[in-house]
C-alpha cells in the first residue's frame, strides 16, 4: 500500500517508560522533517477536533546495542536523514540541554538508544536489517 516506511528502532534493554519516551520523541522528529506524512485533523461524532496523525503506520522495532549501531551507520552511509536519541539525553530536562549533550558525541562514540527514519521501503528494510518487531 505504501512505497515508504516510517521506522522507529529502540534499544531492547531500555525500561518501558524509556522506550515509549524515545519512540515519541523520535517520531516527532521525522514528522517535523516530513510534513507530507501527516494527514488531516480528526473529528468525532460530537464534532470535537483532534490533531492530525501520520497517514501511514509507524513500524516500531527493537534491537541490541550492536545492531542499533549498525542501523545508525547504515542511515549515515545511505544519507537517509534520521532522528537520533542517545543515552545521555535521559539525564537532561529540556531541549537545549538535549542538544548540548548530543553535540558532544559523534557516530563512533554515541550511545544510541533509538533511531527513526522515513525512507523507500526497500531502503528502510536494508537499513533496519537485524532489528525485530517490538514485543
Amino acid at each position: 500500500m505504501f512505497e515508504t516506511k516510517f521506522v522507529v528502532v529502540v534499544r531492547e534493554d531500555l525500561a518501558v517508560w524509556q522506550k515509549l519516551n524515545v519512540t515519541a520523541f523520535l517520531s516527532t522528529g521525522v514528522a517535523a522533517a516530513k510534513p507530507g506524512i501527516i494527514g488531516e485533523p480528526y473529528s468525532d461524532a460530537a464534532t470535537n477536533v483532534y490533531h492530525p496523525m501520520s497517514v501511514q503506520p509507524i513500524i516500531v522495532l527493537s534491537a541490541d546495542v550492536e545492531t542499533l549501531g549498525k542501523i545508525h551507520k547504515r542511515t549515515l552511509d545511505r544519507s537517509v536523514p534520521a532522528s537520533l536519541y542517545i543515552e545521555e539525553m535521559f539525564s537532561t530536562g529540556h531541549d537545549s540541554a538535549n542538544r548540548e549533550v548530543f553535540s558532544r558525541f559523534g557516530p563512533d562514540d554515541a550511545k544510541v538508544v533509538g533511531i527513526a527514519f522515513h525512507a523507500d521501503k526497500k531502503v528502510a528494510d536494508k537499513i533496519s536489517k537485524g532489528a525485530k518487531m517490538h514485543a
